[in-house]
């Protein structure tokens, strides 16, 4: 396969909290990996004549992992320019105008010569540290073994971890783009180029290979790290990481993108089509029942092991599941104070001279680079469950007061707890002002993102942790396999223990009027609970894509102007908090509400959808390099 993987490994960037790089013995790791010797051979047997040496090495291979948060600081984390594909999904919009959301989507310019030229695409096939994470954990395992000063026990456990690392690194590549090339070694630079070039394999071979790695790595893995572990080794992988990791790619393998009578797309090249890149070759049903038994296999380990399960309340009042959801996606301690989580990445960087935090993320989001749709409001259901309807003046009296107390922790909304106060998202409040109006900037949707934020100030000073894999998403993924079984109160039964940690009634309970026997109408409360739940942690987009769900690309989305009105009536265009008590008055309670078409960044997709946008183009450039990586169709 010709990447230049060399090359790239001498320009290797600094990764996780726990794992970044660091010197041993004036060995150096990250950006001065080969500065030691010129060859690297050499400096192989510099890393690997110690335990402490290649323990190290795998650290830093740990910090090649995906991380979506924008950060902004290399050419690898300055993907889509601090946009994130999120908000090519009907939850979320961009309103940065100079994002790669809106220079390469929005207005429908993305072709396979950006993924050459442009950092602005959703997911370099060479720019996202996957083929620098794979070679490395390649050679890690091919050189462990011999370390003189390391038990034979650790060597087989890292060589494990390893093996995740490259199925991980797979995956993320695959949900993009389909099946790929498969690199099952560290190949010799040495050698003539002719020794590893490698063609793009088929979806079902990219899939086997992902998952024997994972099933070879679980196989040897302790179930969870030890209590001991846990504070300093935090985000290494265990079995539970690696059996939850494959029920999430075999669900991704099993759904109609892949798995389906005809392929996703009819446009020409059709190479990837025949050869089986983009598709099984036609639907086969036992790909539903591999996704269900790898839960199976996951929630028997759970139960008999245990360590692992969603974070429960401690008392039964909405602050009290507020404090659990967050604690879920937000918490380190895998397995320990955090029960929840599987698969964990962080990365650490410094913004001025004294302090480390995430300067450029919430850049992004005061730029108006996350605004929740409307839509995506409306999919949060009453605290009760009972779904939210527009059409029910009870509910729209409540509307940001009796929800899901997911809504408050993924979104903020008018009258909101904010930094000690309430949050005034009315046009002329203190924080929306004009921008719903004008529907420009943080607040342009009448809404903003308060997950991962929280209220600026809470990043300070740490990194903020990237929930890759969590319990809660392994609950859902077995609910649609069970669903496909035919084994529908089974797959009620996952959904509401989800939906009961956060206090809301089960499905059957809160839809009293909907058979759930029917699979469509089953298939929406999963994929709704799903985004209600996983907001804004890359899921929402790939359920889209992987569902074929051209009719949500394509509908057009809405904000939500929200307007003070005084004691008769009148809408009142300015700010309450800021002012001195004796001038406020009364706290403001009175609202109108105005439902409004997104203008601001339209996207070309509302009218000129088309469905080889589910997969990305290969760059050009490494097409013509003629060693097998046929392009996608439409590409």
């Amino acid at each position: 396969m010709k990447i230049n993987i060399q090359s790239t490994l001498i320009s290797l960037t600094i990764g996780m909290a726990i794992f970044c790089s660091s010197c041993v013995d004036d060995l150096k790791f990250g950006d001065s990996f080969l500065e030691k010797a010129p060859g690297v051979d050499v400096t192989l047997d510099s890393v690997f004549a110690k335990a402490e040496n290649a323990r190290y090495f795998l650290w830093d291979t740990y910090g090649k992992l995906y991380y979506a948060l924008p950060v902004y600081w290399n050419d690898v984390d300055n993907k889509m320019n601090m946009g994130m594909f999120e908000t090519l999904s009907d939850s979320w919009h961009s309103h940065l105008s100079w994002d790669g959301v809106n220079r390469s989507y929005y207005n429908g310019t993305y072709n396979a010569n950006r993924e050459d030229t442009s950092n602005d695409t959703k997911f370099g096939f060479s720019k996202e540290n996957t083929w620098e994470a794979i070679r490395k954990a390649w050679l890690f395992i091919e050189n462990v073994d011999r370390v003189p000063d390391m038990q034979q026990s650790e060597k087989e456990r890292l060589k494990a971890e390893a093996k995740v690392i490259v199925a991980s690194r797979y995956f993320d590549m695959f949900r993009h783009f389909g099946g790929l090339p498969i690199i099952d070694k560290a190949y010799d630079f040495s050698l003539d180029e002719s020794y590893y070039q490698t063609p793009r394999a088929t979806v079902e071979q990219t899939v086997e290979f992902m998952t024997t790695l994972l099933d070879d790595a679980s196989n040897v893995l302790p179930w969870a790290l030890d209590e001991g572990e846990i504070s300093n080794w935090d985000g290494r992988f265990t079995k539970a990481a690696a059996m939850g990791l494959k029920c999430k790619i075999l669900l991704f393998a099993a759904s109609p993108l892949f798995n389906d009578s005809e392929p996703y797309s009819r446009e020409s090249p059709q190479d990837a089509v025949t050869n089986h890149s983009v598709w099984y070759g036609g639907y086969q049903p036992e790909l539903w029942e591999q996704t269900l038994e790898a839960c199976e296999d996951f929630f028997r380990e759970v139960n008999a092991q245990g360590r692992y399960g969603l974070v429960q309340p401690s008392a039964a009042t909405p602050s009290a599941y507020r404090e659990a959801f967050r604690k879920a996606y937000y918490t380190r301690g895998s397995g320990g104070d955090n029960p929840e989580l599987l698969i964990s990445t962080r990365v650490r960087y410094t913004y001025g001279d004294d302090y480390q935090w995430n300067y450029y993320f919430p850049q992004s989001v005061m730029n108006g680079a996350f605004t929740p749709t409307l839509e995506y409001v409306d999919m949060f259901p009453l605290s009760d469950g009972t779904p939210f309807d527009w059409n029910n003046p009870d509910h729209v009296d409540v509307i940001f007061s009796d929800r899901d107390p997911r809504l408050f922790e993924t979104i903020l909304v008018n009258n909101a707890s904010y930094q000690g106060r309430q949050v005034e998202l009315w046009i002329g409040g203190r924080e929306a002002q004009q921008g719903p109006k004008t529907e420009q900037g943080q607040f342009a949707t009448g809404f903003g993102l308060y997950k991962f934020i929280l209220d600026f100030s809470s990043a300070r000073n740490r990194p903020t942790l990237w929930p890759y894999l969590r319990i809660a998403e392994i609950h859902l993924i077995y609910a649609e396999a069970l669903m496909m079984a035919g084994r529908t109160d089974e797959a009620i039964n996952e959904i509401d223990k989800v939906r009961g940690r956060v206090g809301l009634n089960g499905l059957r309970e809160s839809n009293p009027g909907i058979d759930y026997s029917n699979q469509s109408l089953l298939l929406e409360a999963i994929l709704n609970e799903r985004a209600c739940e996983l907001g804004f942690e890359d899921v929402r987009f790939f359920d889209l894509i992987r569902h074929k769900r051209a009719q949500d690309f394509t509908k057009v989305l809405h904000g939500l102007r929200i307007y003070r009105l005084d004691e008769n009536g009148n809408v009142v265009e300015v700010s309450w908090s800021d002012k001195p008590a004796n001038e406020r008055g009364p706290r403001p309670t009175e609202f109108r509400y105005e439902k409004f078409q997104l203008e601001n960044s339209r996207r070309s997709w509302w009218t000129n959808f088309n469905s080889k946008w589910y997969l990305s183009a290969f760059p050009t450039l490494e097409v013509n390099k003629d060693y097998g990586l046929t392009q996608n169709p439409g590409w």
